[in-house]
């Protein structure tokens, strides 16, 4: 019994070490789910625990019993002190003056939850463009989506801004993030065994489908179709979210090439643009860069032998953007993910390719960014001419991403030629109407 006593101790500690860890990362994107109603939960309970420890007398039982109380008694400032900060750099961001608001935000596309703050956002310039996804469309409807991003557009205009990048992720497939209600189409892999003619018109048919609905919402950017090779079975095995082994459309890269051109030629057809997916490929990598740092180790000059034929020829045959993942190229920059790396941005895609169109990075609140040095990660981003840094599953870090820019621009470390070339590129795609 005593032993039990012991241990239930012990786990009352480690509880409560628990509920302060979770109230001082109230903002971390992990801990997305205890915002909101989560919030108030936290505390009650902590406080709640609080009385229980009290009323079974730990405040008499010496120096252990007042710590434990005490322990408990710290979510709820803890809390607050997050709440503080988050709010502080949230009013930092938001009196932004306008000369470096129009400077910096066309080149981040955010994710929201809320219609009044990215309203906001969207009219002093601070965005240059929004992301959604099922919740956006559960939360208001379609129809109720459709006004908001018309209201949203209706701002810019009367801003003197260019339109808004309106941004989904609807690839077909297990990624169907707006099916339903739009319609869910199968995935581009399914299409592989198809004779060339054959398989070349149904994507091009996809493609269209994709693109008409999105377009009737307000969608103007798919970020689709998946160009990574299609891994060995069973090589990724640390691979939870990403999903890329049922995502690809073939380890063929020809295959995946011609499938991929076809689908991009429906979508543009239909007014809506394409962002093709992950450069530079995720299907040699193990692990998945939603969590952890991923590295590919093989040489340049495979990679551009296989894995890359699909992206240089969608790219060419295209105004397709490029989305580039994660992972660590350690053949061309072993210190840094490619999203960030200007030896891979401006060495290989800009200056080798001779790629003037967008670029764009992959979710900045992935693991493999985010809980590394995400501030670096901006800052060298934009340094390399990535032009556009999405902030898509908690757009709430915008504020925080977004002050590591404002900070580097104030103290100088931004490359001004290089900002002022992506500007270049961002109004020659997204005019000022």
């Amino acid at each position: 019994m005593q032993i039990l006593k012991r241990l239930g101790f012990i786990l009352v500690w480690l509880a409560g070490a628990a509920f302060v860890f979770a109230a001082a990362n109230k903002n971390n994107p992990y801990l997305i789910s205890l915002r909101g109603p989560g919030n108030v939960v936290l505390v009650a309970a902590s406080i709640i625990a609080v009385v229980i420890l009290i009323r079974r007398g730990h405040w008499k039982g010496g120096v252990a019993g007042r710590a434990l109380i005490l322990l408990w008694c710290l979510p709820s400032p803890m809390m607050l002190g997050a709440h503080a900060v988050f709010e502080w750099r949230k009013h930092s961001v938001l009196q932004t003056d306008t000369t470096q608001a129009r400077w910096l935000g066309p080149h981040f596309v955010v994710g929201y939850s809320s219609f009044s703050e990215v309203a906001v956002l969207a009219e002093k310039g601070l965005i240059g463009g929004v992301y959604i996804t099922k919740h956006n469309i559960a939360r208001s409807s379609p129809a109720g989506l459709k006004e908001e991003l018309s209201a949203l557009q209706e701002m810019r205009r009367t801003a003197g801004l260019a339109p808004l990048i309106v941004a989904a992720d609807q690839e077909g497939g297990i990624v169907s993030h707006l099916a339903p209600p739009l319609t869910r189409l199968p995935a581009l892999s399914t299409l592989a065994g198809l004779m060339p003619d054959a398989r070349a018109e149904k994507a091009a048919a996809f493609g269209h489908t994709h693109g008409k609905e999105l377009a009737a919402l307000g969608v103007n950017l798919n970020l689709a179709p998946v160009l990574d090779l299609r891994p060995e079975p069973r090589r990724n095995r640390f691979d939870f979210n990403t999903l890329i082994g049922q995502r690809a459309i073939s380890d063929d890269p020809l295959v995946v090439a011609d499938i991929a051109r076809a689908y991009v030629s429906g979508l543009e057809a239909s007014g809506v643009g394409a962002a093709v997916k992950h450069f530079p490929g995720l299907g040699r990598v193990r692990t998945d860069t939603h969590h952890f740092s991923a590295a590919l180790d093989t040489p340049a000059d495979e990679l551009e032998g296989a894995d890359w034929i699909p992206f240089r020829k969608v790219l060419a045959g295209s105004n397709a953007q490029l989305m580039i993942g994660h992972v660590t190229l350690t053949s061309v920059d072993p210190d840094r993910p490619a999203s960030h790396s200007k030896r891979v941005v401006d060495g290989i895609v800009r200056k080798k390719w001779n790629y003037q169109g967008i670029v764009m990075t992959d979710d900045l609140v992935m693991g493999a960014i985010y809980q590394r040095n995400v501030c670096n990660a901006v800052i060298e981003a934009l340094n390399a001419g990535v032009d556009l840094l999405l902030v898509a599953f908690d757009g709430a870090q915008f504020y925080r991403i977004f002050a590591c820019a404002a900070a580097a621009a104030s103290e100088g470390r931004l490359d001004a030629a290089m900002l002022r070339s992506s500007e270049v590129r961002l109004k020659a795609r997204f005019p000022v109407d």
